[in-house]
């Protein structure tokens, strides 16, 4: 009796056990900014988008696959030519994501790896296409301009694969050894040409000083001189004695200087 019990229970048990694993194969989860595709033995690829949570599917007839919509980074580098020739070493960053009701399509047409097969080739082709259109010279002073042309063209070019740009970057621009070299020696003629054009400029100011200086003695001294020929020597003789008195004044205050009557032999009264 005890053996067809146990029996029993083990019958029992294995039930559950495979009815636990079917039930268990056929429950799948979206994690939260995931989407997934059901991917139909007999029908194919389903139009339906599954959203997030637990969902059911018939085990061993469909299968899902589960796509990440979330803005991810891409650091695509690139080597191309400006207009004038000179080889252009770019970085563009990409924040992108599929378009939600486009998965079905982007899983047929491309595949789970969509970005890897995507974005490097247009990525490649609007930055050649752009950086073509640009002077050396004015990449580096129309950068926004530049970032702003590429943005508007990658955006609407990822737009026919169903992807969606939210930012689009240069992040790094570099040229040429060559090029680099001549922008840094043209720097330092510049440099060299504004400081001789100050030295020269110096100059110039200094010469029309000396001659305003010169102009103004000038005229000082034809001044005095109509004004002597007029009044007279009078002023002369006035300055002189102002002259006499104040430094009469300053020898008086000075300790080292002694003064003795006219005539008489005062010094110690030594014998004559």
């Amino acid at each position: 009796m005890a053996a067809k019990v146990f029996e029993g229970l083990g019958k029992l048990g294995l039930a559950l056990a495979v009815a636990g694993g079917v039930v268990n194969s056929a429950l799948y989860n979206v994690d939260a900014g995931h989407r997934a595709v059901i991917f139909d033995r007999f029908r194919g690829v389903q139009d339906t988008v599954v959203g997030e949570g637990t969902h059911f599917l018939i085990p061993w007839v469909q299968k899902p696959i589960i796509f990440d919509c979330r803005s991810r980074p891409r650091n695509i580098p690139v080597i191309t030519g400006s207009k004038d020739l000179q080889n252009v070493n770019i970085t563009l960053r990409i924040l992108f994501r599929p378009v939600t009701a486009q998965l079905p399509r982007i899983f047929t047409s491309i595949g789970e790896d969509y970005d890897e097969r995507v974005l490097p080739s247009i990525t490649t082709e609007i930055l050649k296409s752009v950086v073509a259109r640009f002077d050396a010279g004015e990449l580096i002073t129309q950068r926004e301009l530049v970032s702003r042309q590429v943005s508007e063209d990658l955006t609407e070019r990822a737009a026919t694969f169903g992807l969606i740009l939210d930012d689009v970057s240069l992040t790094h621009l570099t040229f040429g050894k060559e090029f680099t070299e001549a922008v840094e020696m043209k720097q330092v003629a510049q440099q060299e040409a504004e400081r001789a054009r100050f030295i020269v400029e110096k100059a110039e100011q200094q010469k029309k000083a000396a001659v305003i200086s010169a102009e103004g003695d000038s005229k000082a001294a034809e001044l005095i001189a109509n004004s002597l020929a007029t009044a007279g020597d009078g002023l002369i003789e006035l300055r002189k004695l102002e002259a006499a008195e104040d430094i009469a004044y300053q020898l008086s205050r000075s300790r080292n200087i002694t003064y003795l009557p006219s005539g008489q032999s005062v010094l110690l009264q030594l014998p004559q």
